[in-house]
């Protein structure tokens, strides 16, 4: 027998990266440096970008890139996907850096990498898939509008209004422009906008963010234009690793905000892993390992003065689509920036902020799937529901907040479709003898014996109805319940159940079931029910024909009804006067 220390280590070992994946980033190394220099130049004006939304500056967003994205591509679960800062970490962490300021979200990035790392050992990623689709849309598209509002400063041109809510931030920033109009950064924004949106439908491979962002860095700079302030200068390299950002006495408050982070990491870098295994053919990724690379990733980050990071739904696109087919790419898009940080500092501090504002806002427009987001809502009511509800909750409350109101609702609205799908039918017992016009068959409506069928669940949100339905049967003396297509039991059923035999006992009615499912039987012993349906025959039995026998045999016993005439008792193997079907009997 293993020992505690071994199985935990073996644990270990099966989220390090295996042999053949590593080995993996040789068979197209042309390729996935290409598709790796692709992605460094669409990431870098969001990582910028995502890096002054956040509250700590460029420089944190191009050190997040770096160190979170080169970490998760090694040791991450997904051979194509790629990490870095995202717009929807970036809304997350704009009310943290505003309560705790930029040591707090170090700290918050450092807890939510030990979340991560405890939930890939916990086996945590296979949850993902319950995770209802109208939920990520909804989800995506609160994020989409959420970044698009924490550009409206930038846009504009004016000073970041204080406030923690993004729309309360955004109105603010629209009164100031009012007063004090800024024309240079509204059009810069706006260019920068458009051409991204326009160049990627008539070229989808070529980088017009970057294109963009240049061309309005040279205008900004040809024309002089101040009103459209730059990003500042950056630090010439990554800094040193440190861990002055440390304060064991916040720990307490944190770990609410940590418990955000790490559920949003673990969230987006699943979703967007799911994305790239659908956009290739043979590619699957380990859920436990790409939640144990995330959070190395976000354990290191913040040592380097990185925020939060999680996988990147567009740039793990990007890298797919441009051919990408180990982590070669992802790791070449990691030192192309590493590059960009040590040797392009001065250019890129140049950059207006107004042009990374036009960058995000044209990235929001992009995550916005209209077509999807149209047949979500048309599906069904409740899918409707839970898409708006989670868009709403996203732009007003938060990020974490608006997924668990989404998954509440969508799980209470998945509950109530489900018990609607319950029945409590009648069966006619002389229908089953179809085609028989004995006496025999007859006589099984003169002894009183009347049958019902249960059909779907026998569960808490449905099974109330069944009391109040059985316990309403007035005629018949012996009631036998056809249970062979209940597909659940749990213990609110059972109890149920149970309930309703004992009223009907109580009248003198015998109750019989017929069909019960192995599975079912434990759950109705551990509640008394099975005693009580057992407890006038001794038995439960397999089909309707032995419960109907027992039941004549039952009443004849109690001296309650003339001898009936004699024919044939109903058979399993035969086809007797009263003949029920293998199908009916059930």
């Amino acid at each position: 027998m293993t020992s505690p220390a071994a199985r935990a280590w073996a644990r270990v070992r099966s989220l390090l990266p295996a042999r053949a994946e590593l080995a993996g980033m040789a068979r197209s190394p042309r390729r996935d440096l290409l598709a790796g220099l692709t992605v460094a130049i669409v990431a870098l004006p969001l990582a910028l970008g995502f890096g002054v939304s956040s509250g700590l500056g460029a420089e944190s967003g191009l050190a997040t890139a770096v160190v979170a994205g080169g970490l998760a591509a090694v040791f991450g679960g997904s051979n194509l996907q790629v990490s870095g800062p995202t717009g929807a970490m970036t809304v997350v962490l704009v009310p943290i850096v505003a309560q705790y300021g930029p040591g707090g979200v170090l700290m918050v990035g450092l807890l939510a990498g030990l979340m991560l790392i405890a939930l890939a050992l916990a086996r945590a990623g296979r949850y993902m898939q319950y995770v209802p689709a109208p939920v990520v849309e909804g989800f995506t598209f609160g994020i989409a509008c959420v970044i698009g509002l924490q550009q409206v400063p930038n846009a504009l041109g004016v000073a970041e209004p204080e406030g923690g809510q993004v729309l309360t931030v955004a109105w603010r920033a629209v009164d100031a422009f009012v007063e004090a109009p800024n024309w240079a950064a509204v059009g810069l924004a706006a260019a920068v906008a458009a051409v991204m949106l326009i160049g990627a439908r008539w070229r989808p491979a070529v980088p017009f963010s970057i294109l963009a962002v240049t061309g309005a860095t040279v205008v900004a700079q040809l024309c002089h234009l101040g009103a459209a302030r730059p990003i500042g200068d950056l630090p010439a390299g990554l800094p040193v690793p440190s861990l002055a950002f440390l304060d064991p006495g916040a720990l307490g408050s944190l770990l609410a905000p940590a418990v955000a982070v790490a559920a949003l990491a673990a969230l987006e870098s699943l979703l967007s892993a799911s994305v790239a295994d659908g956009m290739t053919v043979g590619q699957k990724h380990d859920p436990d390992k790409e939640l144990f690379g995330q959070g190395l990733a976000n354990l290191a980050a913040p040592l380097f003065g990185g925020v939060p990071a999680t996988g990147a739904i567009a740039r793990t696109a990007v890298n797919v689509r441009t051919g990408a087919s180990s982590r070669l790419a992802a790791l070449t898009h990691a030192a192309i920036l590493a590059v960009v940080v040590f040797a392009a500092a001065p250019l890129v501090s140049c950059i207006p902020l107004a042009a990374l504002a036009g960058v995000l806002i044209a990235t929001a427009i992009r995550m916005v799937e209209v077509g999807s987001l149209r047949a979500m809502a048309r599906a069904t009511r409740s899918d409707g529901l839970v898409l708006i509800l989670t868009a709403v909750a996203t732009v007003a409350l938060d990020l974490v907040y608006a997924v668990m109101i989404g998954l509440l609702v969508a799980g209470a609205l998945a509950l109530r479709a489900v018990a609607g799908q319950a029945r409590l039918d009648r069966v006619s017992l002389q229908s089953d003898a179809a085609g028989d016009h004995s006496a025999g068959a007859h006589a099984l409506l003169d002894e009183r014996i009347v049958a019902y069928r249960i059909d779907g669940p026998l569960f808490f949100a449905a099974s109330h109805r069944f009391l109040l339905e059985l316990s309403e049967v007035a005629d018949g003396r012996v009631v036998i319940l056809r249970m062979s297509r209940v597909t659940t039991v749990d213990a609110t059923g059972a109890l149920v159940l149970k309930d309703a035999v004992t009223k009907l006992n109580r009248r003198g009615i015998t109750v019989l079931a017929s069909g019960i499912r192995p599975g079912q039987r434990r759950v109705l012993d551990s509640v008394g029910a099975l005693v009580l349906l057992r407890a006038a025959t001794g038995d439960d039995y397999a089909d309707t024909s032995e419960a109907v026998a027992a039941a004549r045999s039952h009443l004849r016993s109690a001296e309650t009804l003339p001898p009936a005439p004699a024919f044939p008792a109903p058979a399993r193997s035969h086809a007797p006067a009263a003949v029920i079907t293998e199908e009916s009997s059930r």
